[in-house]
Parts: structure tokens; C-alpha cells; sequence
């Protein structure tokens, strides 16, 4: 039992070590995956970029403003585009009665909840003509909500945002963790409301921060992501022989290299993987030919009283492979709780996959038949009548 135990540790190792770095892998892919889909999926976004003066290169932001101009540009401009808003950002102080809290206002076109997928789940958003009046009017997050409110319903109360009143319209759904910040914790209001009460200096009257662009499914987002790039070249009057002063980030971009570090990051575990069951394999078929040869009077008697060559190799090889298959199995169920144990000291990301597992057990049948089959040849080559003689 222990020589047995022993064979199969290295298919035991080789299995929980796929397990644990799949499960702890594919948790994180998932979490990444997550975050950028509470972005908002099919979006792009645009910064204003580095200013070139007189030979001297400045910093990210030095370009000039993107303005309402620049967003009506795209929004009628390019086709493919389904919705776009401006998003002006800055750090306010919320109070209401004894309670406050300090957190992010973003100033937003009304189009915001189609641009980033974000709903009201209490509540309303404000519509096209609060947002372009200037109406001191905001939507809470999930976070902000629970902090100034607890239990009770904000929509309809008067909140101050550094000491200008703002009714609450709504509260938006709860988006979760993105990049290490708390998407909940965050205010938005009208942009022009923002430009005119909440936000410091601005490059231009009209201001916007940086362009959300939500891009039509149906259209190809790199095509729809040049069009955009072409309007803004020649709205910001860009020579041919000058390079863009805005950045388009393209999320989708972000996610497929995302995507190649995980299939390089699969590569490795599948070799590592690998490496583990072949010294298993080897381990396997090095016990099977020690019992092949312990057990050769065994074979000889059996073969006397009428056992075929085949009934010996099946019988052999049936043996190699219930060893893999039970390291396989003890070692899946070792992976399991070494991830569950890690994922929650560690408080990461965790989700084993069912195809891992089918593939982990598979792999260790297959190592089974491939390292099991030569012990069991060799078996059932024997002379019946050297073998009832052996030793």
C-alpha cells in the first residue's frame, strides 16, 4: 500500500499543482475580465494628450482641452458611434445634516448610463436638458449612498456638494471594485453643472475632460476608432506630418493583450504540468516492472490454466491505469483544498474550471496506458513454463 502511494505521488503533485495554478489563474482571469466589462464593454476613451512648444515635449494632459465641440464632432461625425459623454472630473465634499463624506463628483453628459452600462437601480438619471441647463441635480454610488444615507432612501433629498445645494435623483447600481478603486464611491451631476460650481480652472469654457465613446456592436470598434481619430486630427487641426495631441484608449485592445499573457501563462502550466506527470509516468511503470517481475510464478499459473496474452496485458495495464487514476483523483481533490485554503487567507480570486478537471483526470489515464503498457507487455511475453520455474 505504501509503495503504491509513493508510485503515484508524482501524479499526485502534478495534478494538484494544475488545479492550484488554474484555479488561482482562471480566478484572476475572470476578475480582470469583470473589471473591464464594469467599464463598459465596446467603449473607447479619449484624453487630451502631450503639447509640443517650441521643440519642448509636455507632459500627458499639456495638450489642449477636449471641448463639447470636439464631442458633437464624434457623436455626429463618425458613424458607428451610439452614444458619447464627457466625463470632468473632481474631489468634492458631500454633506447632509451631521453626516459627510469626501469622494470623486464626475461632471457627465446624460448619454453616461448607455456609454458605461451603468442603470439606476433607485431613482432616475438626469435627462438631455438637466445636463445641458446646468440643473444642480446628482446621482449617488452604491458607496456614497450607504455612507450618508445607511438604510434610508436618498432620492428626493437635498445633499450640499461643497456648499452648493444638489437635489438627489437616483442611486446607480453597484459596479464594485475596478483597478484598485471603488466605483461606487462617486457622484456624478450635469457636466455644465460641474464645469460652472464644482471643478477648478479650466483650459476652455467648455471643457470636457476626457470622451466616452460608446461604439455601435455592429460596427468594427478599430474602423470606428480610426474615423474618430481622422475627425479629431482635422478638428484639432493636425498637420500630416505631426503626431495625434489625444489618446484613444480602446479597452478591447487592452483585453486581448490580457488575453496573450494568459495563453503564455497557460503554455507554462501546461509544461510544467507535463514535466510532473511523465516523472509520475516513469514512477508507475518503475513499480509495475518491479511487481511484473515479483510476480512471474503468479503469471506462469495463470497462464497454465489458460490465460491468454491479452487477459495478462489487460490485467497489467488495468493496474497502471487505477493507480493514475486514483493520484489523479487524490491529487484533484488536494488541488481543490489548497486553492479554496489560498483563496481564502489570501482573499484572491478563485474558480477551477470543470474542463480543468476533465483534462486532469484524462491525463492521468493516458499516463497510465503510455507508461503502463510496457511492464504489461512484457508480461505477457513470458514462457508459462519459465515463469512457473522462476524463483
Amino acid at each position: 500500500m505504501l509503495r503504491s502511494v509513493l508510485t503515484t505521488l508524482g501524479i499526485i503533485i502534478g495534478v494538484a499543482s494544475v488545479i492550484v495554478m488554474s484555479a488561482i489563474g482562471s480566478g484572476a482571469s475572470k476578475q480582470i475580465e469583470d473589471q473591464i466589462s464594469s467599464l463598459g464593454t465596446n467603449q473607447l476613451t479619449i484624453f487630451p494628450g502631450s503639447a509640443n512648444v517650441g521643440g519642448r515635449q509636455g507632459g500627458f494632459g499639456s495638450a489642449p482641452p477636449l471641448t463639447e465641440k470636439d464631442l458633437r464632432a464624434v457623436r455626429d461625425g463618425v458613424t458607428g458611434v451610439m452614444a458619447a459623454s464627457g466625463n470632468l472630473n473632481g474631489n468634492a465634499n458631500v454633506v447632509i445634516g451631521n453626516a459627510n463624506w469626501s469622494t470623486q463628483v464626475q461632471g457627465v453628459g446624460s448619454e453616461i448610463e448607455q456609454v458605461r452600462e451603468w442603470s439606476v437601480v433607485k431613482g432616475r438619471f438626469f435627462d438631455a436638458r438637466e445636463a445641458a441647463s446646468g440643473a444642480k441635480v446628482a446621482v449617488l454610488g452604491d458607496t456614497v449612498a450607504n455612507e450618508l444615507f445607511g438604510a434610508g432612501d436618498p432620492v428626493g433629498a437635498t445633499v450640499r456638494i461643497n456648499n452648493a445645494p444638489f437635489q438627489v435623483l437616483g442611486v446607480l447600481a453597484k459596479k464594485g471594485q475596478a483597478g484598485g478603486r471603488d466605483q461606487d464611491d462617486v457622484v456624478m451631476v450635469p457636466i455644465s453643472t460641474a464645469r460652472s460650481r464644482l471643478v477648478g480652472r479650466l483650459g476652455a469654457p467648455d471643457q470636457i475632460g476626457s470622451l466616452l465613446v460608446k461604439v455601435d456592436p455592429r460596427y468594427n470598434i478599430t474602423e470606428v476608432q480610426a474615423d474618430i481619430e481622422r475627425v479629431l486630427r482635422e478638428r484639432r487641426r493636425i498637420g500630416a506630418d505631426k503626431d495625434n495631441n489625444f489618446i484613444i484608449r480602446n479597452f478591447a485592445e487592452f483585453l486581448e493583450t490580457r488575453n496573450q499573457a494568459a495563453q503564455t501563462l497557460g503554455l507554462l502550466l501546461a509544461a510544467t504540468a507535463a514535466i510532473s506527470l511523465v516523472v509520475g509516468g516513469i514512477g508507475i511503470m518503475n513499480i509495475m516492472l518491479v511487481s511484473v517481475t515479483e510476480r512471474t510464478r503468479e503469471i506462469g499459473l495463470r497462464m497454465a490454466i489458460g490465460a491468454r496474452g491479452g487477459d495478462i496485458l489487460g490485467q497489467f495495464l488495468t493496474e497502471a491505469v487505477l493507480l493514475c487514476l486514483v493520484g489523479g483523483l487524490i491529487g484533484l481533490t488536494l488541488g481543490a483544498g489548497v486553492s479554496f485554503m489560498v483563496a481564502k487567507l489570501l482573499s484572491w480570486p478563485m474558480h477551477i474550471s470543470p474542463v480543468i478537471v476533465l483534462v486532469a483526470i484524462a491525463a492521468s489515464a493516458s499516463v497510465g496506458v503510455v507508461f503502463g503498457f510496457v511492464p504489461a507487455r512484457r508480461a505477457a511475453r513470458l514462457d508459462p513454463i519459465e515463469a512457473l520455474r522462476y524463483e
